[in-house]
């Protein structure tokens, strides 16, 4: 069963000791939730086999990575935690997107401070006509190690997540990366936050998403079943992400 829940809210995040880190989410922008496996996306590789994701079906406008650029997106926020020096974060994702050829739609993870500084980009992923797919191709290179280190597209779009674009492709380029390991050994104390995104890169058809599961920090497990919270306010989200225009043009739909 497929929870969906479509909201344009940044919940503000409530600092948590590493210790219990057990209600993972802590806002949303756009479209996410909790989900199973269906379609080309497969039960989690870790845990329960549920996974959180993020779509672009019902992405919100400017919920991009500002140094990128974008239309629409979505954005998940951990709950602040204080971790040590040395301390191991890992997780695990699946991007899948029914866009291609030169509509690089695009996907991130970022490790935050609780100031909202960046810290580390942790993965990117980008639709691209050909070639690797992971790390995302013209976006900052991630400092964590991938497992694989380099992925092609796999074919294959439906998953229930993208909307009415499940099972979609516009062109050479969709499809989806199967589950993907990214792991970063954290180089001070303090305390941080974990930011998932995905965005449409050009125009609002064709939509992509992202599947994550699997989160850990120092080894204990961070519980990604966990409700996203009702609406609130994304003000301070749209502030570090920054807000783009919208450019929309009709591209006519086939089938994978």
């Amino acid at each position: 069963m497929v929870t969906r829940l479509n909201v344009v809210a940044l919940a503000a995040a409530a600092l948590v000791s590493l210790a219990p880190l057990s209600s993972a989410w802590a806002g949303c922008v756009g479209d996410c939730g909790t989900a199973t496996a269906n379609g080309v996306v497969t039960a989690a590789p870790v845990g329960n086999g549920s996974y959180s994701y993020v779509s672009t079906a019902a992405g919100a406008t400017g919920a991009v990575l500002a140094s990128i650029g974008g239309v629409n997106g979505s954005v998940l926020t951990s709950d602040v935690f204080s971790a040590a020096a040395n301390d191991a974060l890992a997780f695990n994702f699946d991007y899948v997107t029914s866009d291609g050829a030169g509509f690089a739609d695009y996907a991130w993870a970022r490790l935050m401070s609780a100031g909202g500084s960046q810290v580390a980009m942790l993965f990117t992923a980008r639709t691209v006509a050909s070639g690797s797919v992971v790390p995302g191709t013209g976006m900052p290179a991630p400092t964590a190690s991938l497992n694989p280190s380099s992925v092609s597209i796999l074919s294959g779009t439906t998953w229930a997540q993208l909307g009415t674009d499940s099972g979609r492709c516009y062109s050479t380029g969709c499809g989806h990366t199967g589950w993907v390991n990214s792991s970063y050994t954290l180089t001070s104390a303090g305390n941080y936050y974990l930011e998932f995104g995905v965005a449409n890169w050009g125009d609002t058809s064709f939509d992509s998403g992202m599947a994550v599961a699997g989160i850990t920090v120092a080894g204990q497990t961070v519980n990604t079943a966990a409700a996203v919270p009702e609406p609130e306010s994304w003000a301070l989200l749209m502030a570090g992400l920054g807000a783009v225009g919208i450019v929309r043009r009709r591209r006519r739909r086939q089938s994978v």
